[in-house]
């Protein structure tokens, strides 16, 4: 689940067994503010959140993960500002290979989100190839 607020401030994720409630401000002071009751129980212990400089992703795992909802929310009603992110679409009636391989890849997406690491090294960058290449020339 992604929330869009470039430059958000006073970010605010609460990820509950049945809701999550997500607050900000963007730039401008202007204050956001969601909660959505899930469709079915989740599994909060296991979901995080990270800030991005254009959004706020949420990574929320259901606690019955073999089963599929109908839709994101409780209520039947869609909000107008929920979208479907078909990038991250997931077909139920999939190879279990591939179920397998996407569980892998949200545990690396959740490891990366978890693990900060230092810069890479850059002591091997010489900037007197560049401008010897270009007299040789």
């Amino acid at each position: 689940m992604e929330f869009c607020v470039e430059d958000s401030t006073d970010v605010h994720v609460l990820i509950e067994d049945h809701r999550i409630v997500f607050s900000c401000k963007n730039a401008d002071g202007v204050e956001f503010y969601n909660e959505i009751e899930f469709y079915a129980k989740v599994n909060c212990k296991d979901s995080q959140d990270k800030r991005f400089g254009r959004s706020i992703t949420c990574f929320v795992r259901k606690w019955k993960e073999k089963v599929a909802w109908p839709r994101l929310t409780k209520e039947d009603i869609k909000p107008v500002w929920l979208c479907v992110d078909f990038d991250n679409w997931r077909d139920w009636e999939g190879d279990e290979e591939v179920e397998l391989a996407q569980v892998d890849h949200y545990a690396e997406l959740l490891e990366k989100v978890s693990t900060k690491r230092p810069p890479p090294a850059m002591d091997d960058l010489d900037d007197d190839s560049d401008s010897a290449d270009a007299t040789s020339t």
